[in-house]
């Protein structure tokens, strides 16, 4: 017998450095142009600033006269802009405040002077061809005029754009207003220390620190004198400040660039405050949240014996984000934490945490998922290992109430539990808007998730959002696509199938749904033919900015399709075997246990019992590192494997990583093997190279076992809202690469760190499934690079495997010029014998000892030597 448990395995860290980055690319030919045509392309610029500036005054003016209330001084601006440009450089050249970054070559800017006096400086001295002004040739065009049509298309959400030129004075809105508060302050560069003295370089450090903190002291002061000027405006319109999520309210920051305010005002006001307040960069009308639930019925009650127990003190606890729970339903009782339990909705006591809606409940059926799963005899007897926290956040009707700004709950809902007895990490919010993601920015409410996630290492479970089963537009649903001759799974790759907003925050965990097979009578057929393909209701992505999401997913059911015409899309009852079991309230009546409801909100809570079993095995190790596991242990089902490239990249949209393992996820075998990096810290340029030994005995030339190999990267930095694209979003992103088949540790150190000396290239690259690049691994049209959760796999034969198998986690910089700014991570490698074929795990376990033996003896002999 091993002397051991199958414990994880420690993922040795062999050498920090610089990373050796990519270069940059081609210059952009238009801003090659114009450097050689500098003369009409200043004359372009200035005219169209000059025409603008006066514009504006005139605008300004106008609303004076009509004792409209006063702004402050600012004028918009929309720049076309090359997108190699660092976009602090429109800041330092122009003194632009940078309100937007866009994702389509454009930036939204603010100047506090209306008459662009610097602009038009510098660009007259490009003109002349004086030093430093050579940024101009990369600002390729300025847009402007009364109507800004260019701006409101990028601030205004679709709906609002659509209907702008209509909108009446008196008409009421409730509206989101996203508003920037950036200034034209940097942090400033840190000096290299050269041949200074240690005191003259101590002077030189303190002095930074003292500039790093007035900046951030601006930050803060134009944070809040933004929202005192706001308030002012739309109290001087009458207007109803519902919420505001302003980042004073906690210690812990919220957004460093912007603040968020959900307004009941007039259609005067909104025209007025949009087109006349510079430093807006989104506007939206609220989304609808709500369960996104299925129909709803009674049964008989089947025979069980009550299998829940009271959990151990110590166990891990989940909060779940809800409609409430019925705290005294038999299978929940003994695991509701209920001396934590809160009401958060506004017109409610804090006590009112019964899950009321009709007719069997929400967040019960929520409850039960988490502790049970699939609620089969197993997972009773298995059940029992964690708290249920009950955050009641929805009326009983399932939705959140207008007035509650849902990044505003989150955090509430967050702290309160995180600050608790128990120190919530894990949270499972099954609850959804009603319509698709926007898009364009990042929103408030995912935004928020993920500032929480990296500023407290809490993992966020959350539901993809259903499609409805019919709908009117543009909200339509599964029936009006199919009506419309779009076939499953054809339908998602439609924009109203998209996930439903919060699903596309980078740092939560976002959970799709599929089906338990096909189903076929002469009345009804199931949506999906096979077992583990999406469910015909489950949204799909990609995300924003081509992230992965759903990342993975968990079995909640399928929606039925009539044989009769015109078609019915519902849950009968002659189909239950094919939706989940589950609790189920009995406030109302009926059975205790039922399979009458689908839904993601069902699939979400099954990966939540799935990190809290990794959190009783792992209870010191970061969230980052569950949700790594998590995704490390989800597959994709065997036809899927084996599907074309080109088929695969639609899986990947709809099924992320695939299914996820409880016990793949928490423990090891002899013929699987997970290592962990455990939580680090990494800055950008930064690069930690990671090594797993691979013995020979594993790597015999006359053995050609299947082995699949898996890494998975998990990461959180602080976000950024008014940025557009992937890179710009976080203070400092990060990605991975690995050696090659044939490549040595050294040449792979020399590849990825840059104090090191180039050599020859060895090897071959591996076959990964996802790749780098989109064009890169064997499905060539996504990138596993982009998002917070990076995952991939590949199959080798064990004969083939590299001796010295290494991975380099590499630091970019993001938004943040603060030389201190820093991402989190957890590194996940796991090595697993196709069919059992070869025990793995003893001798990796012993080439682990010995790798860190060897480590260790080289950092003594470093010592040493520097003695």
């Amino acid at each position: 017998m091993p002397s051991h448990g199958f414990e994880h395995l420690p993922l040795v860290l062999r050498k920090t450095g610089s990373a050796r980055l990519n270069g940059f690319g081609v210059p952009d030919p238009i801003s090659v142009a114009n450097k050689s045509n500098r003369v009409g392309h200043s004359r372009d610029l200035s005219g169209t600033a000059t025409a603008w500036s006066n514009e504006w005054k005139v605008q300004q003016e106008i609303r004076a006269e009509n004792d409209l209330p006063v702004l402050g001084a600012g004028i918009p601006l929309v720049l076309k802009i090359d997108p190699s440009l660092d976009i602090d450089e429109i800041r330092k050249c122009f003194e632009f405040e940078v309100i937007s970054e866009q994702e389509d070559g454009f930036v939204i800017v603010a100047s506090a002077d209306i008459s662009l006096t610097k602009f038009q400086e510098v660009i007259e001295a490009f003109a002349h061809k004086v030093y430093g002004s050579a940024v101009v040739a990369q600002v390729h065009e300025l847009r402007a005029g009364l109507q800004q049509r260019d701006r409101l298309s990028r601030i205004l959400s679709e709906t609002l754009l659509a209907s702008w030129g209509t909108i009446g004075d008196d008409e009421l809105f409730i509206v989101d207003f996203g508003i920037a508060c950036v200034g034209d302050w940097q942090i400033p560069n840190k000096r290299n220390r050269g041949r200074r003295t240690d005191a003259a370089w101590a002077k030189v450090v303190a002095e930074w620190k003292q500039a790093r903190q007035e900046v951030y002291d601006k930050w803060s002061d134009l944070h809040e004198s933004r929202a005192e000027e706001a308030d002012r405006i739309f109290r001087a319109y009458g207007a109803d400040i519902l919420n505001d999520i302003d980042g004073d309210r906690y210690d812990a920051p919220s957004f460093p660039d912007s603040f968020t305010l959900r307004v009941k005002l007039s259609g005067l006001a909104l025209k007025d405050f949009v087109l006349n307040y510079p430093y807006l960069f989104e506007v939206t009308e609220p989304d609808d949240i709500e369960t996104p639930q299925g129909q709803r019925r009674a049964e008989q009650e089947e025979a069980a014996e009550l299998g829940s127990t009271r959990p151990p003190e110590d166990a891990p606890a989940v909060c779940v984000i809800d409609s409430g729970i019925q705290e005294g339903h038999p299978w929940l009782a003994p695991a509701i934490d209920t001396s934590t339990s809160k009401c958060f909705i506004t017109n409610r006591t804090v006590t009112d945490v019964a899950d009321e809606l009709k007719p069997n409940g929400h967040g019960t059926r929520v409850a039960g998922a988490v502790l049970y799963g699939e609620h089969d005899q197993a997972s009773i007897t298995t059940g029992g290992g964690t708290w249920v926290q009950n955050a009641r956040v929805l009326d009983q009707d399932g939705r959140m109430l207008a007035s509650m700004l849902p990044a505003t709950v989150v955090r509430d809902v967050v702290y309160y539990f995180h600050s608790g007895p128990r120190h919530t990490r894990i949270f499972n919010q099954s609850i959804n808007g009603s319509t698709p993601s926007r898009t364009t920015h990042m929103s408030s409410w995912a935004a928020e998730i993920d500032v929480l996630s990296n500023e407290l290492d809490i993992l966020v479970i959350q539901s993809a959002g259903n499609i409805n089963a019919t709908g009117a537009a543009p909200n339509i649903g599964i029936k009006e696509l199919l009506e419309r001759g779009l076939a499953y799974p054809d339908y998602f790759a439609e924009p109203v199938c998209r996930i439903a907003n919060p699903a596309q925050s980078f740092q939560a965990l976002t959970v799709g749904s599929v089906a338990y097979g096909a189903f076929t009578t002469p009345d009804w057929t199931s949506l999906s033919s096979r077992a583990g393909d999406s469910s015909g209701f489950s949204r799909a992505g990609l995300g924003i900015w081509n992230t992965i999401k759903p990342e993975v997913v968990e079995f909640g059911g399928d929606e039925m399709v009539s044989t009769a015409r015109p078609i019915t899309v519902s849950t009968p009852q002659v189909a239950e075997s094919y939706y989940p079991r589950l609790t189920r309230s009995t406030l109302y009546g009926g059975p205790s246990v039922t399979r009458d409801g689908v839904g993601t909100s069902f699939a979400a809570p099954k990966v939540a019992r799935i990190a809290a079993r990794i959190a009783n095995v792992l209870p010191n190790e970061s969230a980052l590192t569950y949700r790594a596991l998590i995704a490390q242990s989800a597959r994709w089902p065997e036809w899927a494997e084996a599907l074309a490239p080109a088929a695969k990249a639609e899986i990947v949209r709809r099924i992320g990583y695939g299914v996820p393992d409880i016990d793949r996820a928490s423990a090891n075998t002899d013929f699987r093997t997970t290592f962990l990096s455990g939580s680090r810290s990494i800055r950008a340029g930064e690069c930690h190279v990671y090594q797993v030994l691979v013995p020979d005995a594993l790597r015999r030339p006359a053995d050609e076992f299947d082995i699949r190999v898996d890494v998975t990267l998990s990461y959180a930095a602080m976000p950024r809202r008014t940025r557009r694209t992937h890179r710009g979003y976080l203070a400092t992103w990060v990605d991975w690469k690995s050696s090659r088949k044939g490549e040595s540790k050294d040449a792979f150190l020399d590849r990825a760190l840059l104090d090191e000396t180039p050599m020859d290239d060895e090897g071959t690259s591996l076959r990964w499934m996802i790749g780098e690049q989109s064009r890169w691994g064997e499905i060539r049209s996504v990138r596993r690079s982009i998002g917070t959760l990076q995952k991939d796999w590949a199959f080798l034969k064990s004969n083939a495997l590299p001796q010295e198998f290494c991975i380099a986690v590499r630091g970019h910089k993001g938004w943040s010029s603060d030389p201190d700014s820093a991402a989190s991570y957890a590194l996940t490698v796991t090595f697993e014998s196709l069919g059992e074929k070869i025990q793995i795990y003893e001798p990796l376990r012993a080439a682990v000892n010995e790798l860190q033996a060897e480590v260790e003896l080289e950092k003594l002999e470093i010592e040493i030597d520097e003695v």
